[in-house]
């Protein structure tokens, strides 16, 4: 019995142990569980947070990418600005790095100069330019509104107001030069041409004292040769005949002088000028059919002024580039015009104007000819002036070219 009852309870601790083994398996496992739940609550906790924080790093990444992406169309909108600035400014501007290669032509620069900017960027200023400009780069000196002649690389003679300083980064370095330089040429022309009106008054005056004084004793003379060639032996008529056609000649330079002293009082109609010119043709060189003419002149506008002293003025010009071509050649006619000026060109394939004579042909008393006066183009010009107008003269080997500028509105 007492074997059994010892059995009995070894058993019931072994049951008891089994099952407090189990309850402790069991809450080992709840815990490891519940732990383990735990674990993947934190690490999904965690790893929902990197991917909220690498979410919102995107999103920045995307407003940086945005703002970046402004910030260099904002660049090039301003650069775009800038060098919209540079080519739309009228004075040619040529920037050069600090071994003086061209690094920037503008429009200007290329209109005025006659340079192509494709060609010029990257070159040395000596390969470009020519002298006196490639003297004063080469020498590296700074000029501030200065006045050069300078001739292009197509010939053009022009007058330029010139400006070069040092080109400076951001922070105040020298990285270069830069030119600035406008065309002068049309306004020292006007200069130019101002003077001479002045001394063209001047003379003016003078010549018309002396038409005056010898115009009475031309008379009595050419009385006389009348008187004679009626008595003379007929023998001697020639000898008559020749003083009477110098009396003629020097009539004709007496009237030529009076012509150009007289005051211009214009007498104001609208012109046309394209029958004008026209007629002057056919009056001054109908008769020449080894001269081919020209007349470009459809549609060209009316202007005010003299139409007499218009007529003289084209008259001369057309008789002038006639005579330049004993050969025969061609006679052209053309025009432009804008709201303010008409601009004339009258050009013939002569032997052309010497380049040391052209600043003095609209001196008066100045010609190249066996028997001219040296007053025609004088007279042209005085007429041309007086309408408030211009003219200019271009020539060469394969003729002469004259550029008459008038206004079209009065005032």
């Amino acid at each position: 019995m007492n074997e059994l009852f010892l059995i009995t309870t070894l058993l019931l601790l072994a049951g008891f142990f089994a099952f407090v083994l189990l309850r402790l398996t069991a809450m080992f496992r709840k815990e490891r569980e519940k732990s383990k739940k735990k674990d993947e609550t934190q690490v999904g906790f965690i790893v929902g947070t990197f991917h909220e924080l690498v979410g919102k790093l995107k999103e920045k990444e995307k407003e940086l990418e945005k703002l970046r992406k402004k910030a260099e169309e904002r660049a090039d909108v301003i650069e775009s600005y800038n060098e919209f600035i540079l080519q739309s400014v009228p004075s040619g501007v040529v920037s050069f790095d600090r071994d003086l290669l061209i690094t920037k032509v503008n429009a200007s620069a290329e209109r005025i100069l006659g340079l192509k900017a494709g060609n010029a960027i990257g070159m040395s200023y000596s390969e470009i330019f020519r002298e006196p400009l490639k003297e004063i780069l080469d020498g590296r000196t700074l000029m501030e509104r200065g006045e050069i002649p300078y001739r292009t690389n197509s010939g053009k003679d022009m007058h330029i107001g010139l400006t070069i300083t040092p080109l400076l980064n951001a922070a105040g370095e020298s990285i270069g030069r830069l030119m600035v330089f406008t065309d002068l040429t049309e306004l020292k022309a006007l200069e130019a041409q101002a003077e001479l009106r002045d001394r063209l008054s001047s003379l003016g005056e003078m010549a018309a004292g002396m038409a005056h004084e010898l115009r009475n004793p031309m008379a009595v003379i050419a009385g006389y040769t009348n008187m004679l060639s009626k008595k003379v032996d007929p023998s001697l008529h020639h000898i008559v005949d020749s003083v009477a056609g110098e009396v003629a000649v020097m009539d004709r330079i007496i009237a030529d002088f009076l012509s150009f002293a007289r005051p211009t009082d214009l007498d104001l109609s609208t012109v046309d000028l394209g029958q004008l010119l026209k007629t002057c043709v056919a009056n001054s060189a109908g008769e020449r059919k080894d001269i081919k003419v020209h007349l470009n002149l459809q549609g060209i506008p009316p202007v005010p002024g003299d139409e007499i002293l218009l007529r003289q003025a084209f008259t001369n010009l057309i008789v002038n580039a006639v005579e330049a071509m004993p050969q025969g050649g061609d006679l052209r006619f053309g025009f432009t015009a804008d709201e303010h000026f008409l601009d004339i060109d009258i050009s013939d394939s002569g032997h052309g104007i010497p380049e040391k004579m052209r600043d003095k042909i609209f001196l008066p008393f100045y010609t190249t000819k066996d028997r001219g006066t040296g007053l025609g183009l004088a007279i042209v010009h005085k007429i041309v002036v007086s309408h408030r107008g211009s003219i200019a003269v271009e020539s060469g080997e394969n003729g002469t070219s004259f550029r008459i500028r008038l206004p079209l509105k009065t005032g």
